[in-house]
């Protein structure tokens, strides 16, 4: 499996405290399953995103890890005007192996059509805006229906593996659902920020989408459409079509 979603470099963000505990992280994830891991330190008011800080805990972090996990470098990029204008100016500052996908997290609350903008943004300057774990967002999860047309313009969805497994309540778990009822769960990953409460252990969700709603689109969201994003390679898997009409997507065809 490859996580493209974690907070496991030290001393960044709300993530990994220690050196001792990023590398406690990441031999986690390599006996639950994963193989390769993006490391995404939060840009936003209250963890800057320091380019050379990241570069350099990165770096390290690769250094002591070779061996046991493949380690790549992303950005937990917040939507905000800020970032916006930096990444348009710096494409590659921002994204998962300075490529094409950028992982995005939204405002807790959400103006849709600032925040639809702003995407459309960044897709004009060719960059892939993968939607970070908007099943949690309160503001979009009475409004799913809008991630339909986000995804027509271009973007992408991530949810995190442990909504599935009811770790962020009903209505996250339920958000998730609808999302993979409707065909817009691209990727599953972990947002792991430490060992025990928000680990990046994948093994129990791929074990449960797999068993729910089949091996291949689980292999799609845990391994193959990850691939793409860490090689920079265009999304082409068929794994996320609508298994059934849901309430909220009734304009789905």
């Amino acid at each position: 499996m490859i996580d493209i979603h974690s907070h496991v470099l030290p001393g960044l963000d709300d993530g990994a405290r220690s050196s001792e505990e990023s590398l406690e992280m990441l031999r986690l994830a390599a006996d639950s399953g994963t193989t390769d891991i993006v490391a995404t330190p939060h840009a936003n008011s209250e963890f800057p995103f320091d380019e050379r800080r990241v570069e350099e805990a990165f770096h390290a972090l690769s250094a002591t890890s070779s061996g046991v996990i493949r380690l790549h470098l992303g950005c937990d990029f917040h939507l905000s005007y800020e970032n916006l204008q930096d990444a348009l100016r710096n494409p590659a500052k921002y994204t998962v192996n300075h490529s094409s996908y950028l992982m995005v997290e939204l405002p807790d609350l959400v103006a849709l059509a600032t925040v639809r903008s702003g995407l459309r943004q960044l897709i004009g300057a060719r960059i892939i805006p993968v939607i970070t774990h908007p099943e949690r967002n309160v503001s979009l999860q009475p409004r799913l229906d809008e991630l339909a047309r986000w995804n027509k313009d271009g973007c992408l969805m991530q949810v995190t593996a442990q909504s599935f497994l009811g770790r962020f309540g009903p209505l996250a778990k339920d958000a998730a659902h609808q999302l993979m009822d409707a065909g817009l769960v691209h990727f599953v990953a972990s947002d792991a920020h430490d060992r025990v409460d928000r680990p990046p252990d994948l093994s129990a969700a791929y074990k449960y989408i797999s068993s729910r709603f089949g091996a291949d689109r689980a292999d799609s969201m845990f391994t193959y459409n990850p691939a793409c994003v860490i090689s920079g390679e265009s999304l082409t898997s068929p794994a996320t079509k609508p298994r059934k009409r849901s309430r909220f997507f009734s304009f789905w065809k």
